[in-house]
């Protein structure tokens, strides 16, 4: 499954117990009628993936629905989901067509002026 929109914040790393949980966190705002804030989580050796993104940057983040059952002491069972990124892109890479130079128009192409009628093919097709 995948997420896309545009980095509303970027958390830091937090860590957790004695055994080093590592995770961070990022919310992504949809871009559609009803934009939707989406809050996706980067765990352990993920969390260095959101080091070069930003505010602002449009991105595509690959992600895993979690869900896990609690029971709490007074024996009700409780639900819970989380949503888990293990990949995360830039979009702006795709629209800029990889970094080629525009297209100029048409009007802005001369006409060759050494062109000579004898030199023309007569090709079939």
């Amino acid at each position: 499954m995948e997420v896309q929109g545009k980095i509303k914040m970027v958390g830091e790393t937090q860590t957790f117990g004695n055994n080093g949980f590592r995770k961070r966190e990022v919310v992504v705002t949809t871009e559609e009628q009803y934009p939707q804030h989406i809050m996706v989580e980067f765990v352990q050796d993920k969390c260095d993936l959101l080091n070069n993104f930003g505010v602002g940057q449009p991105v595509k983040i690959s992600i895993n629905l979690r869900g896990r059952e609690w029971v709490n002491p007074q024996g009700e069972t409780k639900y819970f989901n989380s949503i888990q990124g293990w990949r995360i892109e830039s979009l702006q890479q795709e629209t800029s067509a990889a970094g080629m130079p525009p297209v100029p128009p048409m009007d802005a192409f001369e006409p060759a002026d050494d062109v000579k009628e004898e030199d023309h093919d007569d090709l079939p097709f």
